[in-house]
C-alpha cells in the first residue's frame, strides 16, 4: 500500500480561486491584467459602435454590409461572454444584474439578438456607448466622477420643483391650445385641440417649426404673447437647477470636521465657528 495519502482537490476552493481571479481581471483596474482587460474592452466598444454608425450609411452598407454583419455578431458574442463572466465572478450576481452598468451591459447585446425577429433593431446597439463610462475608473478620473455626483445631487434636489413647473407648463399649453383652436379653427390648420396643443408647445419652447401658424390678427396676437412667455419659462428650470447646483457644490466641498461643542458637521472648509451653536472650531 502507498504510505502517502492521496491529495484531494477541493472543488469549492478551486471555484473560489477562479472566481477571485476573474473578479480581479474583470472588475479591478489596479492590476496589469485588469487594466489590459479594460483597455481592450473600451476599444472593442468604440469599434463596435463605429461599426453600427457606418453600417447605417447607405454607401458603406452596400459595399461592406457582409463585413459589418460579421463584426457586429463577433462583438455581440464577445460582450455576451463578458457579461456572463461578470456574473460568474460575483458572489451576488443579481445585484450587479440590476445595477446601472449591469442593465447597460445586457442592453448592449439584446438588439443584435432582437434583430433576428425585428429587422433594423440592431441600430439600437449604439447604446453600447454608455459602457465607455468605465473609462473614468480605468484612467483614474475620479475627480470627474465626483463632479458628476454633484450634478446628480442637484438634479435630484430639483426634482419636485421641476415637476411642479412642468405641471404648470402643461396646464398653460392646454389652455393656450384650446384658445388657439377656438380662434383659428380647422380652416387655418388647427384641425383639433391636440394639434393646437402641439403648436402651443412648439411655440412656447421657442422651437418654432412653422408647419402650423396663425392667420387671424387675434391668433397672431396670442402667438406673440406665447413667444414672450416662452422666454421667461425657459429661464425657470435653469434657475432652479443652478441654485441646487450651488448648494450641492457647497455640500461637496464642506469640511468633515465636527464641532467640538455640539458635534455638528457640514461646515465650510474655512469656518472658524460652528454655524449651529457658535462654538469655536
Amino acid at each position: 500500500m502507498d504510505s502517502h495519502p492521496e491529495t484531494k482537490i477541493d472543488p469549492d476552493s478551486t471555484a473560489k480561486r477562479w472566481r477571485i481571479l476573474l473578479h480581479e481581471v474583470i472588475f479591478e483596474a489596479d492590476t496589469p491584467a485588469g487594466k489590459a482587460f479594460d483597455i481592450i474592452l473600451i476599444w472593442s466598444i468604440i469599434i463596435s459602435v463605429m461599426t453600427v454608425i457606418l453600417e447605417s450609411v447607405t454607401g458603406f452598407r452596400n459595399a461592406y454590409g457582409a463585413v459589418f454583419y460579421i463584426i457586429e455578431w463577433f462583438f455581440t458574442i464577445l460582450f455576451t461572454i463578458e457579461y456572463c463572466l461578470r456574473l460568474i465572478s460575483l458572489s451576488r450576481p443579481l445585484r450587479y444584474a440590476v445595477s446601472f452598468f449591469g442593465i447597460v451591459d445586457i442592453l448592449a447585446v439584446i438588439p443584435t439578438y432582437l434583430s433576428i425577429l425585428i429587422p433594423g433593431s440592431h441600430y439600437l446597439l449604439s447604446v453600447r456607448i454608455l459602457r465607455l463610462l468605465r473609462i473614468f475608473r480605468v484612467l483614474k478620473l475620479t475627480a470627474y466622477l465626483s463632479e458628476a455626483k454633484v450634478i446628480m445631487t442637484a438634479l435630484r434636489a430639483s426634482q419636485r420643483k421641476i415637476s411642479v413647473f412642468l405641471l404648470a407648463v402643461l396646464t398653460i399649453v392646454v389652455i393656450i391650445g384650446s384658445l388657439m383652436y377656438v380662434i383659428e379653427g380647422e380652416q387655418n390648420g388647427f384641425s383639433d385641440i391636440p394639434v393646437s396643443i402641439y403648436w402651443a408647445i412648439v411655440t412656447l419652447t421657442t422651437v418654432g417649426y412653422g408647419d402650423i401658424s396663425p392667420q387671424t390678427p387675434m391668433g397672431k396676437a396670442l402667438a406673440s404673447l406665447v413667444m414672450v412667455i416662452g422666454f421667461g419659462i425657459i429661464a425657470v428650470p435653469t434657475g432652479i437647477v443652478t441654485v441646487e447646483l450651488s448648494q450641492a457644490v457647497k455640500k461637496a466641498s464642506a469640511s468633515t470636521q465636527a464641532c467640538p461643542a455640539c458635534g455638528a458637521e457640514g461646515h465650510d472648509t474655512d469656518a472658524a465657528f460652528c454655524k449651529y451653536c457658535g462654538g469655536r472650531m
